[in-house]
């Protein structure tokens, strides 16, 4: 177990602990996986993440894609089965954005509890944007980005495939592909809902706000190419809260919306959805504002707004009612619960004793 520096590599520093077996196998544009620790190089080893205790392999696209590029590197290096530790410098966990560790970290958490590996739904600028960006949402990570140091590696290649043996997934595709990408995934979602399936429909506008958002974020943030993507993710991102707002998933359509709404005050459609979110969780003086302000946007919607006032107040007058029912109810029953103990012949009621008797008493039992 013999350290070696990397032929052409500087900065990584290889040690094998397991030798693999057969032949180093060909990287070209295969999919690779394995499982990996990544460690601190302090005297403890402390280890950040764990993909075996995750309980899932990593997978990934040689030459295609994936942020933390020197784990291509260190991948080609190996042979199937085979476990081994690399020690790599600052300059290959966080030279730059792109390499920066604790991001890439982040993604493969969110991936290992079944979220999207980014928050596609935030769109902030200025001081929110890096309150929301300078924090992964992790002490550790957020440590770890503040102060950049050299990271420990244990790689275990587990297989090699070759682009014919695995079907490519969007977050494998190329800028271009995934842009040609975007209409098809848009129209199998608009399908789908028209077919009432919403929970098979936000899967396809989630994929296609993942592709549009992984082309963005190369954009210059407010310029013509990044403002027509945002368009694109905003009018696929309120497709989606449509179906959120049919599984009755109404705290997250307020979620999404707002964000859209804070960024986009002019978004017509985020207020109509937020205001029927609002009006189905019983937030009444907010859908109102909501269903005014689509009305001060487009004066077409009257006559839609009007029917989801009337609905609007129609359901508070009903929850108002029920309210003063069940309320009733309660106060009825605490009340002939107290007359039915009041009626009770065998219940003893405590006399009141004076002053001086609660003295002589006190002095009784203190004897």
């Amino acid at each position: 177990m013999e350290g070696i520096m990397m032929m052409g590599v500087e900065g990584i520093k290889k040690t094998i602990l397991h030798g693999g077996t057969g032949e180093k196998p060909k990287f070209v544009t295969g999919s690779v996986t394995f499982h990996f620790r990544t460690e601190l190089c302090n005297d403890e080893r402390t280890v950040i993440d764990d993909s075996k205790k995750a309980g899932m392999p990593m997978e990934m696209v040689i030459g295609n894609l994936f942020k933390l590029d020197v784990w291509e590197i260190l991948l080609m290096s190996m042979h199937i089965g085979e476990v081994a530790e690399f020690c790599c410098d600052v300059i290959h966990t966080a030279s730059n954005s792109d390499k920066l560790y604790p991001i890439v970290a982040k993604s493969l958490r969110r991936i290992a509890v079944g979220k999207d590996p980014v928050d596609w739904h935030i769109h902030t600028c200025g001081m929110a944007n890096m309150v929301a960006y300078h924090s992964l949402g992790y002490d550790d990570l957020d440590e770890l980005q503040k102060e950049p140091q050299p990271l420990y590696f244990v790689m275990e290649l587990l297989k090699v495939q070759q682009p014919s043996e695995y079907d490519r997934e969007s977050w494998a595709l190329n800028d271009e592909e995934r842009l040609k990408a975007v209409p098809v995934l848009h129209g199998q979602g608009n399908k789908l809902f028209k077919q009432g399936r919403y929970d098979d429909a936000t899967l396809k506008y989630k994929e296609a706000i993942m592709c549009i958002k992984n082309v963005q974020t190369k954009e210059k943030a407010w310029e013509a190419p990044w403002l027509r993507l945002e368009k694109m993710a905003n009018t696929l991102t309120l497709n989606y809260c449509q179906c959120l707002l049919l599984m009755e998933e109404y705290y997250e359509v307020i979620e999404h919306t707002t964000d859209i709404i804070n960024q986009h005050p002019g978004a017509m459609k985020a207020f109509y959805l937020r205001g029927k979110a609002h009006m189905e969780v019983w937030n009444e003086a907010e859908a109102r504002d909501d269903f005014m302000s689509v009305l001060d946007l487009d004066p077409g919607m009257k006559k839609t707004i009007k029917k989801e006032l009337a609905v609007l107040k129609m359901r508070m007058e009903l929850k108002n009612e029920e309210d003063r029912l069940k309320y009733k109810g309660m106060f009825t029953k605490m009340a002939r619960e107290q007359e039915s103990e009041l009626e009770n012949p065998d219940q003893e009621i405590p006399e009141q004793m004076s002053p001086e008797q609660e003295t002589t008493e006190v002095q009784r039992k203190h004897r």
